[in-house]
């Protein structure tokens, strides 16, 4: 796609934005100094929108998509994500080339919407019926944003109800120190638990007492009360 059409497409973000949803934004990712998100910049422009505008770009060439990618601006990382799922998703002989992009500018894709919006869609897919350990040796990083990547591209394993690669790497982060990696893993786990929540429930048996609350809360939302007590207070 020719560079005119990459500069229609970022005006055409220019005139989406929306100054006061970008300082909720900004607020909400957590983008102060020493947050999660820090020095993250918004336009304020909502996904729905990045997704109509992905369709219209789907033959945005790859030097393109990573300008995108490596830009200080949420939005515009995001669209070239978005991009990235159409491409993979329209046309599998891309899916290699899609997968490898992916896989070479993860560092770009750094923060929890980001992840969780493409990892399942691309590297979950690409590895399914795959050789997946590259998603074991994510979760040992030190690097936050990819082991959430590692535990959220199991989400598609999970609803092809496969779930010994999330459990391993569930198992492997349970002593994580950070919130964002204890809200993944447990939400990982519900998903497990609501296509087999006996294999769930085997799980927590094994490490409820180990796991951090927030982890334990995500994955026992769905209990009932009872349930939830007993996992919550069962030492």
């Amino acid at each position: 796609m020719k560079s005119s059409s990459f500069n229609e497409l970022k005006k055409q973000l220019r005139q989406k934005q929306n100054f006061e949803k970008a300082k909720i934004l900004q607020r909400f990712f957590k983008t102060g100094p020493g947050e999660y998100g820090e020095g993250d910049v918004f336009l304020g422009i909502i996904v729905p929108e990045l997704r109509k505008l992905a369709k219209v770009y789907i033959l945005l060439d790859f030097p393109d998509l990573t300008r995108l990618l490596q830009s200080p601006i949420h939005e515009e990382r995001m669209l070239s994500l978005l991009i990235l799922m159409q491409k993979y998703q329209k046309n599998a002989d891309s899916q290699t080339t899609c997968y490898q992009f992916y896989v070479d500018h993860k560092a770009y894709i750094n923060n929890w919407d980001l992840v969780d919006v493409s990892a399942p869609h691309i590297i979950g897919h690409y590895l399914f019926d795959r050789d997946a350990s590259i998603l074991l040796r994510w979760a040992k990083s030190r690097h936050l944003w990819t082991k959430r990547i590692a535990m959220i591209s199991t989400f598609h394993f999970i609803r092809e109800h496969e779930f010994d690669n999330a459990l391993k790497i569930a198992e492997l982060l349970l002593n994580d120190q950070h919130d964002l990696i204890h809200k993944a893993v447990g939400w990982m786990l519900r998903e497990i638990g609501k296509r087999d929540i006996l294999i769930e429930k085997q799980f927590l048996d094994q490490h409820h007492v180990l796991m951090p609350r927030t982890m334990l809360r995500y994955a026992i939302e769905k209990f009932d009360e009872k349930e939830r007590l007993f996992y919550l207070f069962k030492q």
